[in-house]
């Protein structure tokens, strides 16, 4: 019996260890199909498919951005083996010695990934590939989106797309070799909202690389995830009237909604049509505007420290009369300008004294070297350098010498030194005098145009501002980023804003400096600026911003070797002015002759217009007392040592 039942015990486990077997087995094999799968993934291929990128409108809704399908053709490294090299090539139009560079190029990364081996197809070459490639089986084709701008022009504003670089790839995962991306302006600052989400299509293929249908009946598919649209703050319209009369020339246009801070308008030149940094020829046309000498790809708007020239007489105004050092009866003399000692800052001729208002309208060099040595040596600070901290302080206040916070890449914060770098010049003991070129806005001081636009928002909103932003809304539910709403003021109390806002009134107005570039039934509020340029002819400048109540638009023209303010900035300046005002665009201007003249004028190696009663620029023979160093040619990027 003992041995009888030893071997049903024995015979018992095996038949247990049978079962078990075989419902193992059967899992794996029947209701278990993912090893199956497994196996034949070897006979798949992983589409990506891209999502439609967003696109981007103007304020009025009109299409700035749009999407265009391109064709890439893909290869999997791993896999591009015992093909006919020589024919693929002569297909694609390249040589052996060219392929075998991108075949590399795509293998550095991760050959069992797909990568970018021939960008851009053509529609004929598109074609000729669907009808040969059944005949290289690591290679398929990939249909992406580009970008198509429908404004030839705006581009620094609405930027450019590119591939993603190695630096990129390793820190967001999201991007494969070949992908393209935002690389500048609106593309680049909302790429993570414009771009979407990818989807994927698994698909079985057969030896000679035909897709034989859907894998496991698409249950590894997704759906790709449209990017959100953007409605900008950008008037198209204005915009293009900006490009038009910035035309021949070098400079830049900022307009801004005060009310909101919403940017209306930002104008480059020489600017570039973005279209050409699309497609198959994107690498060659960036690297022609890259090696111009006129410098297309810089954005002056954002990133030119420009001496603010006599524009920045109201922030000195508005610095003293909170101060309590100035008040709106304050008279100054000007004998032909500032004279202390051997130092002299030049004036042109006009009446003498002047009190607050006229000495904004007739911007007298005089009063403002009075004004600002009147700020930073009042007695109340302990030294004249504490005097100068606290003006800087200021400065800061209305976002200057520190960036806007723009939602645009690559801002520059201007230059603004600190009292640390005067005592490495002139001593620790340095003196207003050995600055007071600052009074006027030159030496040591450098402003964007964004930022002297920011400036005349500020000044319109008598006190306040809001961060400067390009884009309205975002997406479907009109998201907007809450950074947009805090409102920020300045240093300066509001009761002192409408003294100075009483002078800029008066620029256009008979007897001020701008007065011939008044539009009748528009009450502008502007400050003209001739910076002295060590390069050439000097810069003109406006900042302004209208009506004088409730203002709709602040605005900053910079022309480069324009000469006086009210020569090139101004007129421009009052011309953007009319045309966004105006509720029937299709109006002529009650400007024509000044119209005219601002989009024929070509200062190439043209003779500069100079009106009469012109702001006047220190006067030959000034002694600049600042600081050697200089700021960088205001044409040219600021190169960090």
């Amino acid at each position: 019996m003992e041995k009888s039942g030893r071997l049903y015990v024995f015979i018992g486990v095996l038949v247990l260890v049978g079962v078990i077997f075989t419902v193992r087995l059967f899992f794996l094999q029947i209701v278990d199909t993912s090893n199956y799968y497994k196996a034949q993934s070897y006979g798949s291929n992983e589409i990506v498919i891209h999502p439609s990128r967003g696109t981007i409108v103007d304020r009025n809704g009109k299409l700035m951005v749009f999407n265009d399908a391109i064709y890439d053709l893909m290869v999997v490294p791993e896999k591009a083996k015992n093909f006919d090299k020589a024919y693929l090539c002569r297909e694609l139009g390249i040589d052996t010695a060219e392929f075998n560079k991108r075949l590399k190029k795509a293998s550095r990364y991760n050959i069992k990934e797909p990568a970018v081996i021939y960008k851009s197809l053509s529609k004929e070459l598109y074609t000729r590939m669907q009808e040969i490639l059944y005949q290289f089986p690591a290679f398929y084709i990939e249909t992406k989106i580009d970008r198509r701008y429908n404004i030839n022009g705006a581009a620094h504003l609405l930027g450019y797309m590119g591939e993603v670089s190695e630096k990129q790839l390793k820190e967001d995962k999201y991007y494969r070799p070949g992908d393209i991306k935002g690389i500048s302006g609106i593309e680049k600052a909302y790429e993570i909202y414009l771009r979407g989400k990818k989807g994927r299509k698994v698909v079985l293929v057969d030896k000679f690389s035909k897709q034989q249908g859907s894998f496991a009946g698409g249950k590894f598919d997704s759906l790709p995830i449209p990017g959100q649209n953007i409605v900008s703050a950008i008037d198209m319209d204005l915009q293009q009237f900006g490009e038009e009369l910035l035309k021949n020339k070098i400079g830049s246009i900022v307009a801004i909604e005060p009310a909101t801070g919403e940017v209306l308008a930002i104008v480059n030149s020489p600017n570039y049509d973005p279209n050409l940094l699309v497609g198959q020829q994107r690498d060659k046309n960036f690297n022609s505007l890259l090696l111009d000498p006129r410098k297309p790809l810089f954005n002056r708007a954002l990133k030119s420290p420009y001496p603010p020239g006599s524009t920045f007489k109201t922030v000195q105004a508005l610095i003293g009369l909170n101060e309590g050092v100035l008040h709106s009866y304050t008279k100054y003399p000007c004998r032909g300008g500032y004279h202390m000692g051997s130092i002299t800052v030049g004036c042109h001729p006009h009446a003498s004294p002047l009190e607050l208002e006229r000495s904004i309208a007739q911007s007298c060099n005089a009063y403002y070297c009075n004004v600002y040595r009147s700020i930073i040596d009042n007695p109340k600070y302990s030294s004249v350098q504490d005097g100068y901290t606290q003006w800087t302080k200021y400065l800061n206040s209305f976002s200057l010498g520190m960036k806007t916070g723009i939602d645009l890449p690559e801002e520059s914060k201007g230059i603004v030194k600190q009292s640390q770098y005067f005592e490495k010049i002139f001593g620790k003991n340095w003196r207003s005098s050995n600055v007071i070129s600052l009074s006027i806005g030159q030496g040591e001081v450098g402003l964007t145009p964004l930022q002297m636009a920011n400036v005349s928002a500020t000044i319109a909103n008598r006190g306040f501002y809001y961060t400067p932003h390009v884009v309205r809304s975002i997406g479907d539910n009109n998201f907007v980023p809450a950074e947009f709403k805090v409102k920020h003021r300045t240093m300066v109390a509001p009761e002192f804003f409408d003294t100075v806002v009483a002078g800029m009134a008066k620029v256009t107005q008979p007897g001020g400096t701008a007065w011939r570039c008044s539009i009748e039934g528009i009450d502008i509020c502007g400050k003209t600026g001739t910076a002295q340029n060590p390069h050439g002819d000097h810069h003109s400048l406006f900042i302004a911003f209208a009506p004088r109540d409730n203002p709709k638009i602040a605005i900053c023209v910079v022309v480069e070797n324009g000469g006086a303010g009210a020569a090139y900035a101004a007129p421009i300046a009052c011309l953007m002015i009319e045309r966004y005002l105006a509720t029937d665009k299709t109006q002529p201007s009650k400007k024509p002759d000044m119209l005219k003249r601002m989009l024929e004028a070509n200062l190439a190696g043209a003779a500069i217009y100079q009106l009469p009663g012109k702001d006047p620029a220190p006067a030959a023979g000034t002694k600049d007392t600042t600081a050697k160093k200089k700021p960088a040619p205001a044409a040219l990027p600021v190169k960090k040592k």
